[in-house]
């Protein structure tokens, strides 16, 4: 199969489509299923004492074993995969790295089957070449390109302008306009596709491993150069969740037209000693999620967040709701100021860190220099159900990210809070909470404090209306 990008044929009012119908298999909302092998994985970026970066990643380490390990499967899905917005030099080349495993594998054994899931962003939307996508179809593996058309249509205004004049014409790799991800020219066509604003944003793997079974990686990083210094985290897992995971992913190349690889899946996933609940939920199934898990918690309850973004009316109102009836709360929040060399202003998190500290809720902010506190996690303790949960992924707590807008996949592990992984997850916030060990992660609220009423203004109308990049 070569690379793939199909066009939507289904129809829409003048080409809209806000409210429209989802495509078959997008919304997939898991029931827990049983699990014996759960990993929680990190990436942690801090500065020492002398104020020197440093850096303890394993997420990307463990993607390459899982390669390493496959023999019949391989179905990865990245929103990020490219050589470009690279203005400092990474300590390594993660796309080439990636690209390289995989080929590599591809040839040692013939037999397996690897199946390439990306966003169009990584090509300008067909607008710039992508040698990493090349190399990858040259040595026969299926690289499909998601159909966003399928997907409803976050910013109205531009989308439906977007549809009826400009999205007929198509686009072409040859182009005359500089960009600001490189130093590549390309299409105004491919430019004016950008305030869509929309995107395939997962980071998922699934492969099959002699040891685990059938394994499944729900992560928040990708595998993407400008993204090497950021911090993240992921949960590695088996059992019969692996294959839901596998078919969320299955709904996304029907979207693009393309036939569905010949899965050698066992239908039953037999787990050894179960101790673990994992659940798969993907888009607007994600926030229902949340806000259950949120509702759930009762006074002597303990809620912590590390968000990259954090603006969703639903989910904002609901933590203010758990603040008031005793739950405790902290949120870490990304600054909002640096993404890969240009400046941000702070917005959605400053804005609604004040909403939320003014309802009685602790935030502190990701201490970053050029990084991004990229993670996505939401750990609960219910002390009075001696449970814990840990729900993580892709999904950033917006609009766009929650409401069946971008394609989205996080994982959620129920068990006990003595269970290794929540235990891992639950030391790693405290770490990052309190700056354990000199290791220096996060700041004080004070230190990036937002009280212009002007920046809260600008915030709720991005958030409501979509017109934002977030």
């Amino acid at each position: 199969m070569a690379s793939v990008t199909k066009k939507s044929l289904r129809p829409a009012f003048l080409g809209y489509r806000p409210f429209d119908e989802l495509p078959r298999g997008v919304n997939f909302d898991g029931h827990p299923h049983p699990a014996d092998h759960v990993h929680f994985l990190k990436d942690l970026t801090w500065h020492d004492g002398d104020g020197v970066l440093r850096l303890s990643h394993n997420i990307f380490d463990e993607m390459l074993q899982m390669v390493r390990d496959a023999r019949r499967l391989i179905c990865l899905d990245m929103f990020l995969f490219n050589e470009l917005l690279i203005f400092n030099q990474p300590v390594r080349s993660m796309g080439r790295e990636l690209t390289d495993a995989l080929i590599r594998q591809r040839q040692q054994h013939p037999a397996l089957q690897i199946v390439f899931i990306t966003d169009p962003c990584n090509t300008l939307y067909g607008s710039l070449p992508s040698q990493l996508q090349a190399d990858l179809v040259q040595a026969g593996i299926d690289v499909v390109t998601t159909d966003l058309d399928q997907l409803r249509d976050s910013s109205p205004v531009y989308s439906f302008l977007w549809r009826l004049l400009l999205r007929p014409l198509g686009n072409s790799p040859r182009g005359w306009l500089p960009n600001p991800f490189s130093d590549q020219r390309v299409s105004l066509r491919g430019l004016l596709h950008i305030p869509n604003m929309k995107a395939n944003h997962r980071k998922t793997m699934v492969a099959d491993s002699e040891v685990w079974g059938w394994v499944g990686l729900v992560s928040t990083a990708n595998p993407h150069d400008a993204s090497w210094q950021n911090r993240n985290v992921a949960l590695k897992f088996n059992g019969p969740a692996v294959l839901e995971l596998l078919q969320t992913e299955m709904a996304v190349l029907e979207m693009a037209g393309v036939p569905l690889p010949d899965i050698p899946c066992d239908r039953e996933t037999v787990v050894a000693e179960p101790h673990d609940r994992i659940s798969i939920h993907t888009e607007g199934a994600i926030r229902d999620q949340v806000l259950r898990l949120i509702e759930r918690a009762q006074p002597g309850d303990r809620i912590d967040f590390i968000l990259f973004y954090l603006s969703e009316r639903n989910v904002v109102r609901a933590l203010i709701s758990a603040a008031k009836r005793g739950v405790s709360i902290r949120v870490v929040l990304d600054p909002a100021k640096d993404a890969f060399g240009f400046k941000k202003i702070g917005i959605p998190n400053r804005p609604v860190a004040s909403q939320i500290v003014a309802a009685g809720i602790d935030v502190r902010w990701a201490d970053t220099h050029g990084e991004q506190c990229h993670s996505k996690m939401a750990l609960l303790h219910f002390k009075g159900r001696n449970e814990a949960a840990l729900l993580l992924g892709s999904a950033n707590y917006t609009r766009r990210n929650l409401a069946n807008f971008n394609l989205e996949t996080d994982v959620l592990l129920l068990a006990s809070p003595e269970d290794a992984c929540l235990r891992d997850a639950s030391d790693t916030f405290e770490d990052i909470w309190h700056n354990h060990d000199g290791r220096i992660y996060t700041v004080d609220y004070a230190m990036y404090e937002e009280r212009s009423f002007l920046r809260h203004a600008l915030y709720w109308v991005m958030e409501v209306t979509g017109i934002s990049t977030f």
